[in-house]
C-alpha cells in the first residue's frame, strides 16, 4: 500500500535557507556574544584580508562616530563593539518597514598568527572602520636557502 505525502517546496526551501544561514553564521563567527546587561542587536558586515605584512579588517559602520566604538586585542583575538543610537527626529513619522539596525553590536576575530600588538592601527572614514594588524617578525614567511 502506498501513501501520499504532500510536497511543499517553498517550506522546504525556507527550511534549507534557515539551516544554511545558521551554518554560515556559526562558521564565519557571526554569532554575537550577548549579555543580559548589553544584548547584541545587530552585527556589522566585515571584510578580512591578509597581506605579507599585516591582517586587514574592514567593518561597515555607517552612521556612527568613532567615539561610539571600542576596539580591544588580547591573546590573538580582536574585538570590536559599540552602539548605534536611533534617530528621534521624526517623531510623527509612520514607518512601514525599518531595515537599518540600531543598538549594541559585538564582533570578534581570532587571528591565526602572531600580531605585533604595539603597532595595531585603526582608522574610521566614510562609515568604514579599517583595522591594520601588523604581523610579528617571527610569523612572517622567510625564504630558506638550500645548502
Amino acid at each position: 500500500m502506498t501513501s501520499l505525502v504532500r510536497f511543499a517546496p517553498m517550506a522546504e526551501l525556507r527550511r534549507l535557507q534557515q539551516e544554511m544561514d545558521r551554518l554560515f553564521d556559526t562558521f564565519f563567527g557571526r554569532e554575537a556574544e550577548a549579555t543580559e546587561e548589553a544584548p547584541v542587536v545587530w552585527v556589522p558586515r566585515a571584510d578580512l584580508a591578509e597581506t605579507e605584512d599585516a591582517y586587514l579588517i574592514h567593518l561597515d559602520l555607517p552612521g556612527m562616530n568613532k567615539e561610539e566604538l571600542s576596539i580591544t586585542y588580547q591573546d590573538g583575538t580582536l574585538a570590536v563593539s559599540g552602539e548605534r543610537k536611533t534617530e528621534t527626529k521624526e517623531e510623527k513619522a509612520n514607518y512601514v518597514r525599518i531595515e537599518r539596525s540600531y543598538g549594541r553590536f559585538y564582533r570578534s576575530f581570532t587571528l591565526p598568527k602572531a600580531v605585533d600588538d604595539k603597532r595595531i592601527e585603526a582608522k574610521y572614514e566614510n562609515g568604514v572602520l579599517t583595522i591594520r594588524l601588523p604581523k610579528a617578525e617571527a610569523s612572517k614567511a622567510r625564504r630558506i636557502e638550500i645548502g
